[in-house]
């Protein structure tokens, strides 16, 4: 369905930017989260701002404006900054699931996966920040969108061009890393009781 909004420049400029402007913040916050570079994040979301401005025309009121924004970025790095950016060291996923698995065998693991589950993280601390850096940009990106942005699967899915069970198996297999990886910090911060010995 075509926009229903102004055709008047002016208009049009005044309902993109009410529409739109709102989501900069979190599109930055994503765009150095997959560029690593305050640099880069900033023309990626430049970029994708002229590129939703340009598109504005093709948008549908009332449909989530930051998953189609989010769209736009995810795009914009696959097809450009992928290609000339280093992707930061990761950890092969197999030796990730494998630690999880011998995690499997602390009989403390699924209460502490619980009490973590429900913990408020600080998304931008440099501990959470390590451990998403650890996980593949397509992992990363997954929990980004639906832990951090909040968004649904399917608008989700949609930014990552990928079906649903894709992202939920990305996720589901992304939050046992995250928790292997925060463990021993949530231990030492007080989020979870040290084992009894």
């Amino acid at each position: 369905m075509a926009s229903t909004f102004s055709n008047d420049d002016e208009t049009a400029t005044a309902e993109f930017e009410a529409v739109a402007l709102p989501f900069m913040d979190a599109l930055y916050g994503r765009a150095f989260n997959l560029t690593h570079s305050e640099a880069d994040a900033g023309d990626l979301v430049q970029e994708t701002y002229l590129r939703a401005y340009r598109a504005f025309a093709g948008f549908t009121p009332g449909t989530n404006c930051k998953a189609w924004l989010f769209t736009i970025l995810y795009s914009i790095f696959v097809n450009q900054y992928r290609k000339t950016q280093r992707e930061p060291d990761t950890v092969s996923m197999d030796e990730l699931e494998e630690n999880f698995h011998t995690t499997l065998a602390d009989e403390n693991w699924e209460a502490d996966f619980s009490a973590l589950a429900n913990v408020e993280l600080d998304w931008q601390g440099p501990e959470v920040t390590a451990a998403l850096d650890k996980l593949p940009e397509s992992f990363r990106t997954a929990v980004l969108l639906v832990d951090v942005e909040e968004l649904n699967y399917e608008e989700a899915a949609g930014v990552l061009n990928c079906p649903v069970g894709t992202l939920r198996s990305r996720l589901f297999r992304a939050r046992k890393i995250l928790f292997m990886e925060l463990r021993d910090y949530a231990r030492k911060t007080g989020f979870l009781r040290e084992p009894h010995v």
